[in-house]
């Protein structure tokens, strides 16, 4: 095969690591773009054969030999990016990966940014967008059911469920606006029954979706949940029950923990971001005031509070102070500790909703993971699960008021505020595919995303 010809144009190569940083039985550079044939030759000295694995000596300007390994060629474009991507396999010294890497670089290439792969894929349709941001979660999953839903969303299932109801919206849209071109036939068309049926159907359709993807973003970022209350109350020991290791210090002085003790536990595939709080007590201790103002931080940013108090102490005012201070969209949950002093049964607390436990014996823990899996929305089956982000709800929450909205101008026979709301809505779910992206939106998200993806 001779020398293919360098037709580069304005789109540059791109190179970089494609495996963790570090000591490593194998590493992997991984180039894509229009030189990625001349760097092939200038390396390998001949094109791999399409998508085969090759045994091949890289090589440096002076045809001395850096590594061995294989390399794979993937032509445009039937490849991760649509462009042409060549993947060198060597041994994961980073001596030796940074090495190959510079010869790359200095055979045409350029490293890099964050995310690109993953953004040129995006941009030459080999991914929507909500699929690009799944090859990142795959990556970051902490738990088998996050790696399971980011794997759903990179197959297409999030995706497919937006783009059916956008087809469900444009159809809507179709209609209402072929009423309002004939005036004479609007208000008749708009007071047709079986219109609102359909937009209130698609406002079901949409629930559904945001009741799915509430679920998936917890999968994605965890459940964060606080325990907070007075001193003394079992809260490290509850830390160290939940976790199944000794995490936090467990003293019988009050005032013990200080600061917030961050731990991540998983139950059922759901990741728990579990943070240890300082016993809420007035003190002139100036440490312990200031980790009595970070406890009360952490819980009014919390998913869920967990209420631990001494079942046989008192409540203390400054528990009361807690929930008053908690906003009301914040899940809470009274847990009365140490019930092997009491001799309370373990498990709900007849109407209060209160939870009865001994972190100590590990009775009533069972009932708290289950109390916790709820809050989540943990769903046995997992069939439909994919995974989620928050700019993902917050879309789906915009597109589902404006064609409430809608709705409400629909029954007063205003075709042309309809129309507008639908559209909008449709633009709110477009985002999340990338059908509707702004630049800057783009450039946050992949920024996010390892070098090398």
């Amino acid at each position: 095969m001779g020398k293919p010809a360098d037709n580069s144009g304005s789109v540059e190569t791109i190179a970089a690591q494609a495996t963790p940083p570090g000591l490593g039985g194998v590493g992997i550079i991984r180039v894509s773009g229009p030189r990625t044939r001349v760097i092939a030759q200038a390396l390998l000295g001949r094109l791999p054969p399409p998508r085969h694995a090759v045994f091949s000596e890289f090589r440096d300007a002076r045809q001395a030999a850096i590594d061995q390994g294989v390399a794979l060629f993937f032509p445009a474009p039937r490849s991760f990016t649509g462009e042409d991507v060549l993947e060198l396999h060597g041994h994961g010294g980073p001596a030796v990966m940074n090495l190959l890497l510079q010869r790359v670089l200095e055979a045409g290439a350029r490293l890099a940014r964050p995310g690109e792969f993953s953004e040129r894929a995006f941009l030459n349709g080999k991914l929507d967008l909500a699929q690009a941001e799944a090859v990142a979660d795959l990556i970051a999953a902490a738990s088998d059911g996050a790696a399971r839903a980011a794997l759903r969303s990179l197959q297409g299932v999030f995706s497919q469920r937006v783009h059916a109801l956008v087809e469900t919206l444009t159809a809507l849209r179709t209609h209402i606006e072929a009423a309002i071109d004939f005036p004479e036939e609007e208000i008749d068309f708009l007071a047709d029954a079986d219109l609102q049926t359909r937009c209130r159907r698609l406002i079901d359709d949409i629930a559904s979706l945001q009741r799915d993807a509430r679920h998936g973003r917890l999968l994605h970022d965890g459940l964060t949940v606080v325990l907070a209350g007075p001193p003394n109350a079992g809260k490290s020991s509850l830390l160290n029950a939940l976790a199944q290791q000794e995490s936090a210090i467990v003293s019988p002085t009050p005032g013990t923990t200080r600061d917030v003790l961050r731990e991540q536990i998983v139950i059922d595939g759901i990741p728990l971001h579990v943070l240890d709080t300082a016993g809420l007590r007035d003190s002139h201790d100036d440490v312990e005031r200031e980790g009595v103002r970070r406890a009360r931080a952490a819980a009014q940013q919390a998913d869920h509070v967990l209420i631990v108090v001494d079942d046989s102490a008192p409540h203390d005012a400054e528990v009361q102070a807690l929930l008053g201070q908690l906003p009301a969209g914040i899940a809470r949950t009274l847990v009365r500790n140490k019930i092997d002093k009491t001799g309370r049964p373990p498990g709900t607390i007849g109407a209060t909703a209160g939870l009865a436990v001994s972190a100590l014996t590990g009775a009533g823990l069972d009932a708290l993971r289950a109390r916790l899996k709820d809050c989540a929305g943990f769903a046995p089956s997992e069939t439909g699960n994919f995974s989620a982000r928050r700019r993902h709800l917050e879309a789906i929450e915009r597109a589902r008021a404006h064609i409430d909205k809608g709705l409400g101008q629909l029954t007063s026979r205003q075709g042309e505020l309809v129309a507008e709301e639908l559209r909008h809505a449709q633009q709110a779910l477009g985002e999340i595919t990338g059908e509707f992206s702004p630049d800057d939106l783009l450039d946050r998200i992949f920024s996010s995303f390892c070098i090398g993806k």
